[in-house]
């Protein structure tokens, strides 16, 4: 592991917390595209998905001073970026199921063996699901919350995080089996 890594971007965001527009915008152009996409799979809305990006890096020009770098800055980012997601969520009220250790327990008895398929139909899976089953997945699986910071995040329990992600997974295989019955 590189100790030096929280510290790669440190002259650049130096620059921009002196407000160097060229740094601003390097610092932007190197991060941005991942952030939409994370934004993207949190609220599957391309419209709010920008607006999220864009309000995200305001906050991060404007709270720059804040950035201790006890992280990496694209962590930092990615923190901002997806606390903004989730609060434009939470103005929708999205919805969690309460966990349910009968249900739990029956889905998870009926783990299978899933085929594999490539990123695009899979991607296109995780739009069909409702938010809540989406954000938990999004979350623990693509982005590498655990459980205790999902539920901190979502205001949820850790058991409703565990309950929401094994729901989204097998409501996903039963929408990948669906989409291709060859699979099967």
């Amino acid at each position: 592991m590189n100790v030096q890594q929280p510290h790669i971007h440190h002259h650049l965001v130096e620059q921009c917390r002196s407000g160097d527009r060229q740094a601003q915008r390097s610092l932007y152009e190197q991060y941005a595209k991942a952030m939409f996409n994370l934004a993207l799979r949190i609220l599957n809305n391309r419209e709010e998905a920008e607006d999220v990006l864009q309000e995200a890096f305001v906050d991060v020009f404007t709270r720059l001073d804040t950035f201790r770098g006890e992280s990496t800055i694209g962590a930092w980012i990615r923190r901002i970026t997806a606390n903004k997601a989730l609060n434009v969520l939470r103005k929708r009220k999205m919805q969690f199921e309460e966990w349910n250790d009968a249900t739990d327990q029956r889905e998870d008895e009926v783990e299978m063996e899933t085929p594999l398929y490539d990123m695009a139909t899979v991607q296109q899976g995780i739009k069909t699901l409702p938010d809540g089953y989406r954000v938990v997945l999004t979350l623990f699986l693509l982005e590498g919350y655990s459980h205790k910071e999902i539920a901190g995040e979502l205001g949820i329990t850790e058991s409703t995080s565990k309950s929401q992600y094994n729901r989204a997974r097998n409501k996903l295989k039963q929408w990948l089996l669906m989409s291709n019955p060859s699979m099967q």
